[in-house]
C-alpha cells in the first residue's frame, strides 16, 4: 500500500490549495482527483484575485502545476471509502487500483447542483444559467434577466431581489412557489417583473437562452437566468466515514474545516455551501496549516520522544 502524510481527494482549488501548502511543508502529499470539477460548464471564474476571468480548467491545470513543483502527486481516479486503521492511520480505498495509506485525509470533494426538472435548463447551466450573480452578474448585466423560482423558497425570492442589482429588466418566474402578499409588494416595488405559472421550458439556440416558455402564456424573452438549485454536498466519503453533521446535515467542522474524526478534514463546498472559489482555496490553505500545526507536529513530536526514550541509556 503506497504511504503518504496526506491523502487529499478532491483536485479542485480547494484540495489543490490544501495540497500545495502541505507539500511547501515537505509534507508527502498525494490528490485523488475524479476530474468532475462543479464549474466544468462554464467558460470564464470570476471574482478570484488575480485570476478574474480565467478559464476554470486553465486555473486547475496552473494549481496541479504548483502542486507537482514542490513534490505533490496527482493521481487520477475516483476514492470510494476511507478506513481507519490502527496507529491513527487510514486508507483511501479506490475504485481502481490499491488502497493509499495515510496519517491524515482531507476530503475536498464539493458538492452538486440539483436543478428544477425543466427541459433545457440543464443544457445551458454554466452559460446563460446561473445561480451566482457575484460570480457571473456583471457579464449579463442590464440585459433582460430572468430568476426561476428553484428548490429552496427562500433563497429563490432573496435571489430575485439580488439580480435586480444587476439590471433593471428582471422578470421573477415562481413557477411552483406560491407568493405571499407582502413577498409580491417587495418585488413589485423594486421593479421585478413576476409571471406566474409552471415553467415548461427553457428556449435557446445555438447562440444561448432566448426566452422562458410557460404552461399557460406566451414565451417571455430573456437573456440570461438564474435559477437557485438544491445544494447537495458529495460528503458521502466523510458520512460513511462516521463525521458528525450539523443542524442542517452538512459535515461538522470548526473554521479549519477540522471534523469530528480526529485526522480528518473536509475544507470547501464540501462543508459549506456558500464557499465560493476563493473562499474554497483559503479553505483548503487553513486546512492545511491546521492540519500540519495541530495534527501532525504533535505526532511527529510524540513519536521522536518515544523514540527518545528508547535509545536513551538506562541510569
Amino acid at each position: 500500500m503506497a504511504d503518504y502524510d496526506v491523502v487529499v481527494v478532491g483536485g479542485g482549488v480547494a484540495g489543490l490549495s490544501a495540497a500545495l501548502v502541505l507539500g511547501r511543508a515537505r509534507r508527502r502529499v498525494v490528490v485523488v482527483d475524479a476530474g468532475q470539477p462543479r464549474n466544468a460548464p462554464a467558460a470564464h471564474s470570476h471574482g478570484f484575485l488575480s485570476r478574474d476571468g480565467m478559464d476554470p480548467a486553465q486555473l486547475l491545470a496552473t494549481g496541479r502545476r504548483e502542486v507537482l513543483g514542490y513534490g505533490g502527486q496527482l493521481l487520477a481516479g475516483r476514492a470510494v471509502g476511507i478506513d481507519r486503521l490502527e496507529g491513527a492511520r487510514f486508507a483511501v480505498r479506490l475504485a481502481e487500483g490499491g488502497p493509499l495509506g495515510a496519517r491524515a485525509v482531507v476530503v475536498a470533494t464539493g458538492l452538486r447542483d440539483e436543478l428544477p426538472e425543466i427541459p433545457g435548463l440543464r443544457a445551458r447551466w454554466g452559460q446563460d444559467v446561473h445561480v451566482c450573480p457575484y460570480c457571473h452578474g456583471y457579464e449579463v448585466g442590464d440585459s433582460a434577466l430572468g430568476v426561476i423560482g428553484g428548490h429552496d423558497r427562500a433563497f429563490s425570492l432573496r435571489q430575485a431581489q439580488l439580480i435586480r442589482q444587476w439590471s433593471e429588466d428582471v422578470v421573477f418566474f415562481p413557477h411552483r412557489i406560491v407568493l405571499q402578499a407582502h413577498e409580491r409588494q417587495e418585488l413589485l416595488a423594486r421593479g421585478v417583473r413576476i409571471v406566474e405559472g409552471d415553467v415548461t421550458r427553457i428556449v435557446s439556440d445555438e447562440t444561448g437562452v432566448r426566452g422562458v416558455e410557460l404552461a399557460e402564456a406566451a414565451m417571455v424573452e430573456r437573456a440570461a437566468l438564474f435559477v437557485a438549485p438544491r445544494f447537495v454536498p458529495s460528503d458521502e466519503l466523510l458520512t460513511d466515514l462516521g463525521c458528525e453533521l450539523d443542524d442542517e446535515g452538512w459535515v461538522a467542522t470548526d473554521r479549519t474545516g477540522r471534523t469530528s474524526i480526529d485526522g480528518v478534514w473536509a475544507p470547501g463546498n464540501v462543508a459549506d455551501r456558500t464557499a465560493q472559489l476563493i473562499n474554497a482555496a483559503a479553505a483548503g490553505s487553513a486546512a492545511a496549516i491546521a492540519l500540519n500545526n495541530t495534527y501532525l507536529i504533535p505526532a511527529d513530536i510524540e513519536n521522536a520522544l518515544q523514540a527518545h526514550t528508547r535509545l536513551a541509556p538506562a541510569n
